[in-house]
């Protein structure tokens, strides 16, 4: 690992296998976006096109 700085900034540069299990492991700590079901999703729509058809009026 190095280190770098260019107009005060210091950056860090690592291999590039690093970099890629960096990135795997930041990405097996996200967490998975909820889905709905379909009634869940149905009734999510139609509370939206509610208030957006509201807001045009």
């Amino acid at each position: 690992m190095n280190t770098l700085t260019i107009d005060n900034k210091s950056y860090v540069v690592i291999p590039a296998e690093s970099y890629r299990a960096l990135q795997k492991q930041a990405a097996l700590k996200t967490r998975p976006e909820k889905t709905l079901t379909l009634s869940e999703a149905r009734a999510y729509s139609k509370k939206l096109i509610n208030k957006w058809s509201g807001e045009k009026k």
